[in-house]
């Protein structure tokens, strides 16, 4: 027989656009979390761009507007979320409602459960002692670190086998009581564990 004959593919190829078109603005808490992405600094291409880019910044300052624009970047087109940092602008990559699961599938077959008040109580009381400041600089990734320590005893020419510290369990058979022990003493700052039966990504590419 001649065998099956593949069908030619359409590529659909977009060209990367050094512009921004600007649609429309809007409250920044009108855009969901779910839906923002990565960051990206814009700045001015050269004196001329400069003027109009100063006067869009300050005039998203003044009316506390975030712009919403298209961009095409590596072939694809992207919407993006623009707002005013300091002395520049700060662009979001915005995921396409296509992209971003219904909170619904995630959490439809949860049922419903009026929490115990007086646990809540002591939950609040511990979320008080833990409070402060976001420090990104305290938080790190334990996996990439390593990984680097890994690469380094290879680099010496040791075979010695580099693990990850696995995190305790978070299942408890009495959650009060947990609590109360979590309470114990506001100069420990202990670390509040929330159980969870599994993590699913908000975003449908990186569903499993």
């Amino acid at each position: 027989g001649t065998g099956n004959v593949p069908k030619p593919r359409t590529r659909v190829r977009l060209e990367s656009t050094r512009t921004i078109d600007i649609e429309r603005f809007v409250d920044a808490r009108d855009i969901d979390r779910l839906y923002w992405n990565d960051p990206y600094f814009l700045v001015p291409d050269g004196k001329l761009a400069l003027e109009a880019y100063s006067v869009i910044r300050e005039a998203m300052k003044k009316t506390g507007r975030i712009a919403l624009g298209r961009v095409v970047m590596h072939t694809r087109e992207r919407l993006l979320a623009i707002e005013p940092r300091d002395e520049g602008l700060l662009a979001y990559s915005l995921r396409s409602h296509d992209e971003v699961r219904d909170p619904g599938d995630a959490f439809g077959d949860i049922p419903h459960h009026k929490a115990d008040p007086k646990m809540v109580a002591i939950a609040e009381k511990i979320i008080e002692q833990q409070a402060g400041a976001f420090d990104p600089t305290q938080f790190t990734d334990r996996y990439e670190e390593a990984l680097r320590a890994l690469i380094k005893e290879k680099e010496k020419g040791a075979g010695r086998k580099v693990t990850v510290e696995e995190p305790d369990d978070t299942q408890v058979s009495d959650l009060m009581a947990a609590l109360r022990q979590s309470l114990g003493g506001e100069r420990r700052k202990p670390a509040v564990k929330a159980p969870a039966r599994r993590a699913a990504s908000a975003s449908r590419k990186k569903r499993a």
